[in-house]
């Protein structure tokens, strides 16, 4: 990552009932297209997706977020960012 530490972030999603194996193959495209290293899970539980997302720039992890937010079945985020990676 540039020779910087990454920023490492956890983004937690409810999703609309039945949408979450659609999203995450979504969210793993959309990364790649903002240029964030993403992995993407269906969860049991309170939230329906859980990601882990990397990158060297705050501002790609941004429009990732931002992007996510607007995606069509996502209900609600909630970002956490690692206080160490």
């Amino acid at each position: 990552m540039s020779g910087q530490e990454g920023l490492t972030a956890f983004i937690l999603i409810i999703t609309e009932i039945g949408r979450e194996h659609e999203l995450v193959e979504r969210i793993r495209e959309l990364a790649s297209e903002v240029g964030v290293e993403a992995e993407a899970y269906v969860v049991y539980g309170e939230y329906d997706i859980a990601v882990k997302a990397i990158t060297d720039n705050p501002r790609k992890l941004d429009k990732f977020v931002t992007s996510l937010r607007s995606l069509p079945g996502i209900l609600r985020t909630l970002t956490l960012i690692s206080a160490s990676s």
